[in-house]
């Protein structure tokens, strides 16, 4: 039996419960604190500020390692930011990468002197590979399509036999036959062709 996984492009986007960090009216809202997703696949992480009256925010960014997103070199290209009128930001990182892991985390800067605010903690994303597990018995082998975290998103999981879908649902297993030559595929429903990820 070939074996093989492949991963999607796969859109997350996060409207969770709200996490509220802050204090004395200076306050960062995540939408979520945790975001798990595939290599390649295109991440959203959003959130909303609130400061004390009397001051004017003048800056606004994203970061990690106290640099702001757009300013460093191994997300060029790759990041974008947007905001709304009532002080949500939104951070999307494309073509995700195993380097991509980490803490994010959104700062404002004011008019004012000691005027800024990091919310802390911050999102912290974490990368994975999709994997194929194999379970057999006498009669029949269960292949499961599993990751190193739980995917963001309720994600689709898709099924290949010889290339051509077999199932096409939520679920992240299929059963099969336990002799066979086939070759079996592994993807998460998304928006492009899926990367390459193989296994025997």
């Amino acid at each position: 039996m070939a074996l093989r996984t492949a991963g999607s492009v796969l859109v997350v986007f996060l409207w969770s419960v709200a996490v509220v960090l802050g204090q004395d009216g200076w306050r960062v809202k995540y939408t979520t604190q945790s975001i798990c997703a595939l290599k390649g696949s295109t991440v959203e992480m959003s959130c909303s500020y609130t400061y004390p009256s009397g001051y004017t925010v003048t800056t606004t960014f994203w970061f990690t390692k106290i640099v702001n997103l757009r300013d460093d070199p191994d997300y060029k290209g790759r990041v974008t930011y947007r905001s709304d009128t009532t002080n949500g930001h939104t951070l999307k990182i494309t073509d995700l990468r195993e380097s991509d892991s980490a803490e994010y985390k959104f700062k404002f800067i004011t008019d004012q002197t000691g005027g800024k605010y990091s919310g802390d903690p911050g999102v912290t994303l974490s990368f994975t590979d999709l994997q194929v597990k194999v379970t057999t018995t006498w009669w029949s082998t269960t292949l499961t399509c599993s990751t190193t975290c739980t995917l963001t998103g309720n994600p689709t999981y898709i099924w290949y036999r010889n290339s051509k879908i077999v199932q096409e649902n939520s679920s992240p297993s299929y059963t099969v036959d336990l002799k066979t030559e086939d070759s079996f595929y592994c993807a998460v429903k998304g928006i492009n062709s899926p990367a390459v990820c193989e296994c025997d």
